[in-house]
């Protein structure tokens, strides 16, 4: 199983050609996840999506490879791990306006080698100063980029 400790992701960079082939090839699927996290996440733990609670369905996924921001890549012998930082063009500038995902390439022996598939939308659930916990699906410019696994 890949993980952060046997695959090395490259440094954050503008996406390439084929991260942006790969985002096209599961955008749709990373739309209705994106969605589907949404409903099911506000009936029980809302604070994921607050940061994007104004925004109707429609905006929350109105984003296209001309926002895909930059890119982590790291390969392992399965395929290509593709880490990415998504801008939701509707969320306001002034917060959290940025989705992490995380795709697969499947290499030789996979399959469907060559052909992108959405692994998971990061979310964060961590521990706060005062004690309680920190919850969110919805990042800043600021966050970096890292492996996640949820």
């Amino acid at each position: 199983m890949a993980t952060a400790e046997t695959v090395e992701l490259n440094e954050f960079h503008p996406p390439k050609e084929e991260s942006l082939k790969a985002f096209r090839e599961i955008e749709t699927e990373l739309q209705k996840t994106l969605l589907h996290m949404k409903h099911t996440y506000l009936k029980h733990e809302p604070e994921y999506f607050a940061a994007v609670q104004s925004l109707s369905d429609a905006e929350l996924i109105s984003f296209s490879s001309s926002d895909l921001e930059g890119v982590r890549v790291g390969v392992s012998a399965y395929g290509l791990h593709l880490f990415g930082k998504l801008r939701i063009p509707a969320a306001p500038d002034s917060g959290p306006a940025y989705l992490h995902f995380r795709a697969f390439i499947g290499g030789d022996g996979h399959d469907e080698p060559g052909v992108a598939k959405l692994h998971c939308i990061h979310t964060e659930d961590a521990e706060d100063p005062d004690g309680g916990r920190k919850y969110r699906a919805i990042f800043t410019k600021d966050d970096p980029l890292e492996w996640f696994d949820t």
